[in-house]
């Protein structure tokens, strides 16, 4: 058992299905007392009957206040889970960027908004944002996803290195593939760079959990990320070269 969260009280966005569901049913198991969110109201209603949580659906930018009214007047870890797999190119329509835009950058700013007077007046909070390997590398066929999840990681970052000193624990989640609907959703595109090493919700749930254990800000179901993120670094270059490689594959597939 990991004893930060035994007792927390905890909100999962997005938290219906995919890796949010089983993130919710760790935090359950751990001994947490959970509130699963999602837009859809009978999902969240499913998988809090199952944890013996409390479902609270609606618009992940704006559930904080009864979230925090269901757990009691305290949320002590917020999962920012909710997310768009949003594909296509600069072309793609500019409602298509903004609602990326809003759901995987916003509602995570306007959470912190919420939650952070309250976490630093008590000098502790954990903040959990589940951003993506696109986030710190890119996503082929993606372009508002992996531009919007770097932003999501940019923002897990300025969070960390700000108000790390007054207690808030920040962690970033960067998988790769992972067996959801989200994946499916990606294509061609998906089943060339993800579904090769793509792993389960659990196993993301497992990671997340080793990270808070060891109190680390940056989580990596996939470790090869780590190689992938420092090559990117090292040799940009180069590494934009190899993944022009991938696009051009992925342009050519029958």
């Amino acid at each position: 058992m990991v004893g930060a969260v035994q007792g927390a009280g905890v909100v999962v966005t997005g938290a219906g299905g995919g890796i949010g569901a089983a993130l919710a049913r760790r935090f359950a198991a751990e001994g947490a007392r959970v509130v699963v969110n999602d837009l859809d109201a009978g999902k969240a209603q499913a998988v809090a009957d199952e944890i013996g949580g409390i479902a609270v659906p609606g618009d992940a930018s704006a559930i904080v206040t009864e979230a925090r009214d269901a757990l009691g007047g305290t949320v002590d870890v917020y999962c920012a889970n909710a997310g768009l797999g949003s594909g296509g190119t600069e072309a793609a329509d500019e409602k298509v960027w903004e609602l990326a835009w809003d759901v995987n950058v916003m509602a995570h700013v306007r959470a912190a908004h919420e939650l952070l007077p309250a976490w630093l007046e008590r000098g502790s909070g954990r903040f959990v944002s589940t951003v993506s390997a696109a986030g710190l590398l890119t996503m082929i066929g993606a372009a508002p996803y992996s531009v919007t999840k770097h932003g999501a990681y940019a923002f897990a970052e300025w969070l960390s290195l700000t108000y790390r000193h007054r207690g808030l624990k920040v962690h970033a989640i960067c998988p790769q593939g992972v067996r959801t609907d989200m994946l499916t959703a990606a294509g061609s595109a998906g089943e060339l760079v993800l579904a090769p090493t793509a792993i389960d919700p659990e196993d993301v749930a497992d990671a997340l959990l080793k990270g808070i254990e060891e109190d680390r800000f940056l989580i990596l179901p996939h470790p090869e990320v780590a190689e992938y993120y420092q090559a990117r670094a090292a040799d940009p270059d180069r590494w934009l070269a190899g993944m022009n490689r991938v696009q051009q594959k992925w342009e050519t597939r029958p």
